[in-house]
């Protein structure tokens, strides 16, 4: 029998995603969030319009989503309630929230240099996703209580890593979901998949028909100069520069680090 309910979350099961972001001075920021979709190379993320995560994004026009699987839980849990907004914002603080600088030390994670975008990838997550920012959504703008709380930011993947080891067998652009076992958040609390229930008749259809023009762009992307030389440029203050503010749908463009193109 069904009866009408009125759950507070509907968070019915999604993968965690792992973002890191690049801060104004150059640090940077690592937050877990669940609230993610994909659509061929892009990605929706839904993002509390205040979080550090969210500005930096706006700023920079870049991030790295990295997917743990199961074996990463502890880690992602000694991020859950923290913040790298300082002051901590009045919600966050309502929910527990403290402000910590170095989210990767305190996941004991360990930042890898990414190839196109500033903001490091986690070395170990076994997905990692490049992207850059494309456009930022505003949800609920028609109503007074929810409007500027979220933002669904839109991001485009341009360049995508795999643990090599659950790639299918012969197949480097293929990952076996048999192999991988990602996270899943569900109201609140942690899981992971199982193995396969049924066969799926969707299976049958050759993923590359579902190829986006978006792969073929990505090949474009210009890859961020050697540690060496990054590490000159943040040693001298000059943090990735800031593209206009996004606001609407409006597009924004791939940003680039000052410092990267005097390096260079």
């Amino acid at each position: 029998m069904h009866v009408t309910s009125e759950p507070a979350i509907l968070y019915l099961g999604t993968p965690v995603v792992l973002i890191s972001t690049t801060n104004a001075d150059g640090s940077y920021n690592l937050a877990p969030m669940s609230s993610a979709f994909w659509l061929g190379w892009r990605c929706m993320l839904g993002l509390a319009a205040e979080s550090k995560t969210t500005e930096n994004m706006k700023r920079t026009g870049e991030c790295v989503l990295n997917l743990p699987s199961v074996d990463l839980v502890a880690a992602v849990d000694r991020l859950a309630r923290t913040t790298g907004s300082n002051p901590v914002p009045a919600r966050k603080i309502q929910r527990g929230y403290r402000f910590e600088r170095d989210k990767f030390s305190i996941a004991g994670l360990t930042p890898m240099e990414s190839e196109t975008v500033w903001p490091p990838r986690v070395k170990e997550c076994q997905v990692q996703f490049e992207a850059v920012v494309e456009a930022v959504h505003h949800l609920a703008e028609d109503d007074p209580k929810l409007k500027g709380r979220t933002n669904i930011v839109e991001v485009r993947i341009q360049r995508v890593h795999v643990e090599e080891s659950i790639l299918a067998a012969g197949e480097r652009n293929r990952i076996d979901p048999d192999k991988w076992r990602p996270l899943i958040m569900s109201f609140q609390k942690f899981y992971g998949l199982g193995t396969e229930v049924h066969a799926s008749t969707l299976a049958q259809i050759p993923e590359a028909l579902y190829r986006s023009p978006d792969v073929d762009r990505a090949r474009q992307a210009v890859s961020y100069p050697q540690k060496s030389v990054r590490d000159q440029c943040t040693n001298s203050r000059m943090a990735p520069s800031s593209p206009s503010s996004v606001s609407g749908n409006i597009r924004l463009e791939n940003s680039r680090c000052t410092s990267r193109i005097d390096c260079v």
